[in-house]
């Protein structure tokens, strides 16, 4: 009998670098064999690092201001803004002051510096991951469709989108990077029987039994623990009471519908990063990895595979 086969998912980096450094350190930490991370890569905040005429620099983040008297320091400025999950540009004063003037020429500079930062993400795989370990990433419904391109690119890398990705032994994998409809507008994200249809293009693509399949999808399936977000009001605040924050389910019915129907192996999933979780529906294994990307934390679990199924399982954080 073969030796069981581990196979580490994660998800929800949101451009941090910190984060994205302990993911490619799994495979010698946990021993893994495939390295999955699925969805939301890119960051959301832009900051620029202003060099002024005598050769120093400021920063504005995190609610202080950083100076630094040489480009040595104020790359230390950057790394820090990098390891948050921000992008750090330089800048002099003259063309700050024109970004904040014209929106065109922000949404440019935001989508050149997310796709630089996933051309330098997928150099960081071929510089630090064994070669023998199978590295799968996909994007999520916060990410730029610009961005796939960079991940198609990568020698050492599978896009798993549209496609049954064989994962071990007999075990195929599908993939989702859309959601269902979301309050913040996102590049990837419409209406459920639009995502149902998206679904069913994908199961199509199967050429084992559902019990050998894993649904990848960025999205967790509607009305369990994995799927509960702080519940916003019309002005997108927090909603709140005497006893704390209110919580309501957002995830997707037609994932749950899915799931009900064709009871896979294992749904493995992410958006919802107050959620992570197990939870059972019917004879499918479904995990949320949550995220904590602003803190710096990995949240993830590994899945040990045998010829026969899902050995055992276990979510890690650290």
């Amino acid at each position: 009998m073969s030796e069981p086969i581990r196979v580490f998912f994660a998800s929800d980096v949101h451009g941090s670098e910190k984060v994205w450094a302990k993911w490619l350190a799994v495979p010698q930490f946990y021993k893994v064999q495939v390295l999955i991370f699925a969805g939301d890569l890119t960051g959301k905040v832009v900051v620029p690092i202003v060099e002024k005429p005598n050769g120093t620099y400021t920063c504005r983040a995190f609610g202080q201001k950083f100076e630094a008297s040489s480009k040595q320091e104020a790359e230390k400025i950057e790394e820090k803004i990098r390891f948050s999950g921000y992008y750090p540009f330089y800048a002099t004063p003259t063309q700050v002051e024109e970004l904040k003037t014209d929106k065109k020429k922000v949404d440019a500079l935001f989508e050149k510096l997310m796709v630089e930062g996933i051309e330098r993400w997928m150099k960081l795989v071929e510089e630090k991951v064994p070669k023998e370990t199978t590295v799968i990433v996909m994007p999520g419904n916060d990410d730029s469709f610009a961005i796939d391109e960079a991940i198609k690119a990568s020698q050492r890398v599978i896009y798993p989108l549209d496609k049954a990705v064989p994962l071990c032994f007999d075990f195929e994998m599908i993939s989702m990077d859309w959601t269902n409809l979301t309050p913040w507008d996102t590049p990837r994200e419409c209406k459920e029987d639009e995502l149902m249809k998206k679904i069913q293009d994908q199961g199509k693509k199967i050429t084992t039994d559902w019990s050998k399949v894993i649904c990848n999808f960025h999205c967790p399936p509607y009305g369990t623990k994995l799927d509960l977000a702080p519940e916003l009001d019309k002005n997108l605040k927090v909603k709140s009471d005497v006893s704390g924050t209110k919580f309501k389910h957002v995830g997707s019915e037609s994932i749950l519908t899915y799931i009900k129907e064709h009871q896979p192996l294992l749904g493995v999933h992410g958006h919802i990063h107050e959620s992570a979780g197990m939870e059972n529906i019917g004879h499918t294994l479904c995990f949320n990895s949550g995220s904590e990307y602003g803190e710096g934390i990995l949240k993830g679990a590994v899945f040990e595979f045998t010829e026969n199924g899902l050995s055992q399982w276990w979510p890690t954080s650290g």
